[in-house]
């Protein structure tokens, strides 16, 4: 009986998309769908060849490994054909396939060799009396393609075999992928270099192994590990995989730690269970695991079906990346006042959690994924990773879908959004105001080095921003004794010497006070630079870009970081009610040039001075217009040590940095 005109159809058209996935992913190295999605496209084309024999051709997808090979490298022809795996994608499918394999040898238990499965490009090394004379991509798993220069620059490959006896002509068979480290380093250089950044470890490492240009290839950090053997002459090999595995390691081939033996589908699924577990620590990426039947006479007993060994199976992870549609995008503000783009997806099962949400990290993310409202995306989750969209399906795209744009206002606030040269986040200004910035500001503002708030720690920060308390950092000093006391865990000590340290931090410095604002790229440093340039909070608030570029120090961004934060009224008016509440400071001491004696100066002060403390000493030397940091360095004028200084006083002696004694210190002050 004929299949129905409908099955045929769907049949052509499942054929058709796979062979186009077939050659973006083996051919091109820019697949456009998930593994996941693939799987299922070749399983359900699979089901309905089953169901209907009768249509199965030799050019179905279901009978082919992979895609022809492009024409750009010489083509090389397996003695040993390189063969797919079939998948099993469930503890009860590995069941199914370890009883088809008891049940075809006619044994009740088999022994298997389990390894990790490597998300990586298969490739086949030729050694001939030791030596490497040719690498082989799979290609269609008949003919692949001519790497031998490429893969002659992986380190992990070795040019010659260690030790002696090994057969006069070995084939290698196993993967070249890119480590998570590796991975995460290369795509940074791409972006600094603007270069294209790679959406995972395997097409990083696919791309990077069929290079025409083997050059480009040795600065790639590729790796290699064995799984097998091709076509071997001139020696008789051990009769059990895993030992043939340990005799691959005598000879200087690398082989996977993690591979083990193992009894029976228990010994199988606990194997996985542990590698899942281990998954997330290893330092590659891996997809499943793969078990072998251990016995070489046994493998040959089970033959082969079109595309497989009857012996092996691949037991899949579930799948960290998927498709998915893209509903909207919304941003985020964070507690710095990042704007963050977020995705707001179709829920997709990833990794085994739900998704709705993925991260879009920033505009220039937007803009290099080209990614919009509407659009059919690939999302990826590994391990406790957030969710992030790897890429958009463009051939899936509707018409007339948008591009983002990035709000100019804060969505919590309704301040400017500003982004400075150099940064990839946008900001909201609105730091003294926004609901979503208010605790980290008052963290900062309460800070030793800025009000010096003593008692007001990030607990308490948290209780009275979740009391309802404080609305902003000037609402601190509306606080009583009966709200704090009230508060878990204060009573009415902690609270009276708490509304003591408040009103201690009243009297101030212009430039600690600036400090604490928590103006975006305002220093120590700068805060005081400003203050002794401008002499008050009125005079710098009026500043424009042109006349804050005139201080010291401060260039484009920094001058527009200070111009966003005052143009924002709800700032200016938290700054009114700080002052009305009695903060208070001398006023400070205006630039004298005459008086810049150090001007430009490195200094870095370690131990503790007697006649004065750091801090008074840091104030005096940024005065007369030195600069005052944190570690030593080869660029450091003068380390300034007090009593029991420490590593830095020892770094500065190697370095030949002059040092100081306090006295030393006060005479050139004088």
């Amino acid at each position: 009986m004929a299949a129905p005109k409908k099955v045929q159809q769907r049949l052509a058209a499942l054929r058709k998309e796979i062979d186009h996935h077939n050659y973006r992913y083996y051919v091109l190295d820019d697949p456009e769908i998930p593994d996941a999605a693939y799987d299922r496209l070749l399983r359900e084309l699979q089901e309905i060849e089953t169901n209907h024999p009768e249509l199965i051709t030799p050019e179905s997808p279901s009978q082919r490994v992979g895609a022809s090979p492009v024409t750009a490298f010489q083509e090389v022809r397996h003695a040993v054909p390189m063969l797919s795996l079939s998948n099993a994608f469930s503890n009860e499918e590995t069941s199914d396939f370890d009883r088809r394999v008891r049940e075809r040898l006619q044994v009740d238990s088999v022994e298997y060799t389990a390894e990790p499965k490597f998300d990586g490009l298969a490739v086949s090394l030729r050694y001939e009396n030791g030596k490497l004379v040719q690498g082989a991509t799979r290609g269609d798993g008949t003919r692949g393609e001519d790497i031998t220069q490429n893969v002659r620059t992986v380190s992990t490959i070795p040019l010659h075999l260690l030790g002696t006896n090994y057969p006069a002509v070995l084939e290698v068979r196993g993967e070249v992928l890119m480590s998570i480290a590796g991975f995460a380093a290369l795509n940074e250089r791409q972006r600094a270099n603007n270069e294209k950044v790679f959406a995972n470890p395997r097409n990083a490492a696919a791309g990077s192994l069929r290079q025409l240009d083997s050059r480009i290839t040795a600065n790639r950090p590729l790796e290699f590990f064995c799984y097998g053997l091709g076509e071997v002459v001139g020696r008789e090999l051990p009769a059990l995989h895993s030992e043939i595995l340990e005799l691959l390691r005598h000879w200087g081939v690398r082989v996977a730690a993690e591979t083990k033996v193992v009894n029976g589908v228990e010994g199988c699924l606990t194997f996985y269970r542990d590698i899942m577990q281990r998954r997330d620590s290893l330092p590659y990426e891996i997809d499943g695991v793969v078990y072998k039947v251990n016995r070489l006479d046994q493998q040959e007993k089970l033959g082969f079906v079109s595309r497989a060994p009857r012996w092996a199976v691949a037991h899949k992870f579930p799948a960290q990346e998927e498709m998915t549609t893209l509903l909207a995008i919304d941003v985020q503000v964070g507690r710095t006042g990042a704007i963050t783009p977020v995705a707001r997806l179709e829920p997709v099962v990833v990794g085994g959690v739900t998704v709705s949400n993925a991260t879009l990290h920033n505009e220039d993310e937007i803009e290099r994924l080209d990614v919009r409202k509407g659009d059919t995306v690939i999302v990826r989750r590994a391990g406790d990773v957030i969710p992030e969209i790897v890429s958009v399906v463009a051939a899936k795209r509707k018409k007339g879908a948008r591009h983002f744009r990035m709000p100019t206002h804060c969505p919590v606030c309704n301040s400017e959004v500003v982004r400075l040269e150099g940064e990839a986040a946008a900001r909201c200004t609105g730091g003294l105001f926004c609901d979503a910035q208010r605790r980290e500001s008052i963290k900062h503002f309460a800070s030793r080095r800025a009000m010096d708030i003593e008692g007001l720690g990030d607990k308490l920060v948290d209780q009275l921003d979740d009391s309802g308390l404080i609305n902003d950092i000037a609402d601190l000093y509306t606080l009583n004794k009966q709200d704090l006391a009230d508060l878990e865990r204060m009573g009415d000590k902690s609270a009276v010497n708490l509304l003591a340290a408040l009103d201690k931090s009243k009297n101030t410095t212009l430039a600690r006070f600036l400090f604490s604002l928590g103006i975006r790229l305002v220093g120590e440093a700068t805060a005081q630079t400003l203050a002794s340039h401008f002499g008050s909070v009125e005079d710098l608030q009026a500043a424009d870009l042109e006349a804050l570029q005139l201080v010291p120090d401060v260039g484009p961004a920094v001058a527009e970081s200070i111009r966003a934060f005052f143009h924002e009224k709800h700032n200016r008016d938290v700054i009114k009610k700080l002052r009305k509440a009695g903060i208070h400071w001398p006023k400070p001491e205006v630039v004298n040039k005459s008086k810049q004696t150090l001007q430009g100066k490195i200094f870095v002060l370690t131990g503790t001075l007697e006649k004065m403390t750091r801090d008074e000493a840091k104030q005096a030397l940024q005065a007369r217009g030195a600069k005052v940091t944190g570690s030593v360095s080869k660029k450091t004028d003068y380390v300034v040590g007090g009593k029991d200084p420490g590593s830095k006083y020892d770094k500065a002696q190697q370095l030949g940095v002059r040092i100081l004694d306090e006295a030393g210190l006060r005479k050139l002050l004088k």
